[in-house]
């Protein structure tokens, strides 16, 4: 019979030895992330030249609210303020900014003479257009929406280049929250030309111009020769290096390492585990762990069996997820046990869901929870119901081959406990369409989110109240305590204050084991040696070619 618990301990120790052999495979830096490798080749610099770039996931529009969307607006789309390697929010369209003594307003003074690739002005009324375009109710960006719409009162136009946000209350994550992607400015006169012009071709002021999309194969950007916008924190200022970044789609990971290896592409994202070593042999490598939420299981308390935190504490319990983890990823993506929040977010808690593997445990805990019995199958039964769970994940959005192996290990060591756990592969459109949006549609959830700041934990846990919907707070949990320790941390201008109710927030959630941590969003880089300064921001691990050139 197939064991893959055996399988997977044997895969380690090899994999671990191997590391001990090469010093391949340690933990990764958090934040910045470390760049390992081969060393850049020196050399005189050539003039423009063509990224050749080989990326995973294509989202359904160039622009939306899924960190695809805010790896490619970091190319075409600049912000009002960007993310420094130190954590500082820095000047990027928005020279300077001023906050109110109740800190409810936020005044941006703006660049002057930026226009966008269309040659309109990027001025105070662009960024308000673009602003009320995301929070439109009619077609919103649910991911800007989620970050800023319970907050936003109003926004004005002072004067041409003077732009006012009003907040209902103190917002302290603002700034920090929009240097991410999803918050480029865009221009108003392509914005009217309506959302379908805008899902294939957005206009902005950034480094490239998107020049066509060859659906299901690549993003063509070309240089913008007028740039003069870049961020206080990129390489260099001025117009980007290279005439073309061809940002081509290889969700075959075999494919897409291969074509590295072969030279059809410079840099490509998201190295194999099973490459890594390999890769930095040949290649620069740049890797990010990505703060926001990590990969987690979260389970849906509106729902049997979940709706018992016993059983979700026995599920915790049930499985050894850091050996899994360690063993799918061979060392080089990080175990994440707390699933609230990624090691590399500010004030991330490392006691919070810990839940180490303890199967005497979760055995004693279901039998509290009356589910005493077993079947044929060795499935736990509570009188004639079955301890049974529907676990949905996005096969071939989410969730890579090494993600797929993580959940099949846990899901067969936790029917070693009683759990009989079904996993449904779901495809993008369906998990991203709404098939997934009712509770009685999934049992548990597994999914990340990116974000650079711990006021994440409000779009995740916010209440899901009829009045007052919140499609993000996947596990149906209503907790007003929660929501308000949340809010106090969101509100606070004491980092010290802040700390300690982000680190209550996620106490509660671990407590509760709301949300089974898996392992980390990490963001990795192969970069051929003779293209030198690709690097990867801060806020996400956006990808940033701006100053990428070559050496001859």
């Amino acid at each position: 019979m197939f064991d893959p618990v055996r399988r997977s301990r044997a895969l380690l120790a090899v994999a671990l030895s191997a590391c001990a052999l090469l010093a391949a495979c340690a933990a990764p830096e958090t934040g910045n992330g470390r760049s390992t490798g081969v060393p850049a080749t020196p050399g005189e610099y050539a003039t423009g030249g063509v990224i050749e770039y080989g990326h995973e996931q294509e989202p359904p529009c160039i622009h939306g609210g899924w960190v695809q969307n805010a790896y490619l607006a970091r190319q075409y789309l600049d912000n009002l303020v960007s993310l420094a390697d130190d954590g500082r929010v820095v000047p990027w369209l928005a020279n300077s900014w001023d906050i109110s003594p109740d800190r409810r307003t936020y005044t941006f003074h703006l660049k002057p003479g930026v226009r966008f690739s269309d040659g309109t002005d990027v001025d105070a009324a662009a960024v308000k257009t673009t602003f009320n375009s995301y929070l439109n109710p009619d077609n919103p960006n649910g991911t800007v929406v989620s970050y800023i719409g319970q907050y936003f009162a109003s926004d004005e136009a002072i004067d041409k280049y003077t732009y006012r946000l009003h907040l209902k209350q103190p917002y302290s994550p603002l700034l920090t929250v929009i240097t991410q992607g999803y918050f480029g400015i865009q221009s108003a006169k392509a914005l009217a030309r309506g959302t379908k012009a805008n899902c294939s071709a957005p206009v902005g002021s950034g480094p490239f111009i998107i020049e066509r999309w060859d659906r299901n194969r690549s993003i063509t950007f070309v240089r913008n020769p007028n740039y003069n916008s870049a961020p206080a924190n990129a390489r260099h200022q001025g117009p980007a290096y290279v005439d073309k970044v061809i940002w081509k789609f290889l969700k075959d990971p075999v494919l897409r390492y291969g074509s590295l290896t072969s030279g059809s592409s410079d840099v490509i994202y998201n190295v194999p585990a099973i490459n890594w070593t390999d890769a930095t042999r040949s290649f620069q490598t740049r890797q990010y762990v990505t703060p926001g939420r990590p990969n987690a299981i979260t389970l849906n308390v509106a729902n049997k069996p979940f709706d018992d935190v016993r059983v979700r504490q026995a599920f915790a319990y049930s499985a050894d997820r850091e050996r899994a983890v360690k063993t799918a990823f061979l060392g080089v993506v990080p175990f994440n046990a707390n699933g609230a929040l990624s090691q590399s977010t500010p004030n991330y808690d490392p006691q919070s869901g810990a839940y180490p593997y303890d199967p005497a445990r979760a055995n004693a805990l279901l039998d509290q929870a009356g589910w005493t019995g077993r079947d044929a199958d060795g499935t736990r039964t509570r009188g004639t119901e079955r301890l049974t769970a529907r676990v949905v994940y996005a096969a071939d959005a989410i969730i890579g081959p090494e993600g797929a192996a993580i959940l099949q290990d846990i899901a067969y060591q936790a029917r070693q406990i009683g759990f009989d756990l079904t996993l449904v592969p779901a495809t993008q459109s369906a998990y991203f369409g709404g098939q997934y949006a009712k509770s009685n549609t999934y049992d548990a959830y597994v999914g990340y989110w990116t974000s650079p700041t711990p006021g994440l934990l409000y779009i995740n846990w916010r209440q899901r109240l009829e009045g007052n919907p919140n499609p993000y707070n996947n596990a149906f949990y209503n907790d007003p305590h929660l929501q308000q320790v949340i809010e106090q941390a969101n509100s606070s201008a004491d980092p010290t204050q802040q700390q300690e109710l982000y680190r209550q927030a996620q106490r509660i959630i671990g407590d509760q084991a709301l949300a089974i941590g898996l392992y980390t969003q990490t963001t990795s880089l192969a970069v051929a040696p003779k293209l030198h300064d690709v690097w990867i921001e801060k806020s996400q691990g956006e990808p940033v070619f701006a100053d990428a050139r070559f050496v001859r």
